[in-house]
C-alpha cells in the first residue's frame, strides 16, 4: 500500500476513520469498490468488510482510516440476502459467470418439494467453497487454479443457515431469502440445494440486504458518496476563495 500522502483538510475525517455503508453494483468487484474511494478520499487505509461476488448487489460495509480496526467485528455479523436462482441446470462457477450446462427436466419438482429442500439447508451445515472463489489454497487463489482447469481439494467449512425462506417461485426461476453466517458462499448453497432437488441449480441473482443490524436501506451509492465528497471540496475551496 502506498504511503499516506497530506490530503485536502475536508477529507480528513475520512483519514481519521470512518464507516461507509454502500450500496454495490452489479459487475464490480469489492476491490473496485475500495480502489474508487481511496482514490476519491485520497485515504490509503481502506477495507471492506466481506466480499461479495461481481454478480452480487447490495451492502458493503466500507471502513476508513482507524475504522478499518473495526472490519473483524463487523465480518463476524450474520447476513441476509436475497436473490433466485434457476432449476434445472448448473455452471462452473455456480452462477452467470459461466455458460449453464447439464439441462435437465424439473416437471416432476413441486412447490412442497423445494420447500422441503429449504428446510433440510435450514440449520448447522458443512459447506465446500465453490473452487471459482477467492479462498487461497497454498498460496494460491482458487479461481486462478479453477480457470486452468485445476481442481483443488478444498475442506469443508462449518456455516450456520438461520432462515432459508421461498419468498416466490416462477418455475425454473426461485426467489429466495437467506439468512447465515459468515463465510457462507450462497452460490454453494443453491448448487447443493438443486444437487438434493436431483435436477441442478445456479445463482442467477444476489443481494445482500443485511450484515448485523446494518440495513442495506440504510446504504448510499457510489455516485451519493462522490456528490457528498465533491460537495465538502467545493466547500473548502469556496471558504478559501472568500
Amino acid at each position: 500500500m502506498k504511503k499516506q500522502g497530506p490530503i485536502p483538510d475536508a477529507l480528513v475525517p475520512y483519514l481519521e476513520g470512518k464507516v461507509l455503508l454502500l450500496d454495490k453494483p452489479l459487475r464490480w468487484t469489492s476491490f473496485k469498490m475500495i480502489r474508487r474511494v481511496r482514490g476519491l478520499t485520497f485515504v490509503q487505509k481502506v477495507g471492506h468488510a466481506g466480499t461479495l461476488d461481481p454478480l452480487a448487489t447490495g451492502l458493503l460495509i466500507i471502513c476508513t482510516g482507524k475504522c478499518t480496526k473495526q472490519i473483524n467485528d463487523y465480518m463476524g455479523m450474520k447476513k441476509e440476502y436475497t436473490g433466485t436462482f434457476v432449476l434445472g441446470a448448473t455452471t462452473a462457477t455456480f452462477d452467470l459467470e459461466s455458460e449453464p450446462e447439464n439441462l435437465k427436466q424439473i416437471n416432476h419438482i413441486t412447490a412442497e418439494k423445494i420447500k422441503e429442500a429449504a428446510l433440510h439447508f435450514t440449520g448447522e451445515l458443512l459447506q465446500l467453497p465453490p473452487q471459482h472463489s477467492a479462498i487461497k489454497k497454498d498460496g494460491i487463489r482458487l479461481y486462478e487454479t479453477a480457470r486452468q482447469g485445476i481442481e483443488v481439494k478444498v475442506d469443508p467449512r462449518k456455516i450456520t443457515i438461520e432462515a432459508f425462506e421461498i419468498t416466490n417461485i416462477d418455475f425454473p426461476n426461485i426467489e429466495f431469502r437467506v439468512v447465515c453466517s459468515t463465510g457462507t458462499y450462497i452460490r454453494s448453497l443453491v448448487n447443493d440445494f438443486g444437487q438434493w432437488l436431483g435436477v441442478g441449480a445456479y445463482l442467477s441473482a444476489l443481494r445482500r440486504t443485511k450484515i448485523g443490524a446494518f440495513n442495506v436501506s440504510d446504504a448510499i451509492t457510489w455516485e451519493d458518496l462522490r456528490d457528498e465528497v465533491d460537495l465538502l471540496l467545493g466547500n473548502e475551496s469556496n471558504s478559501v476563495s472568500e
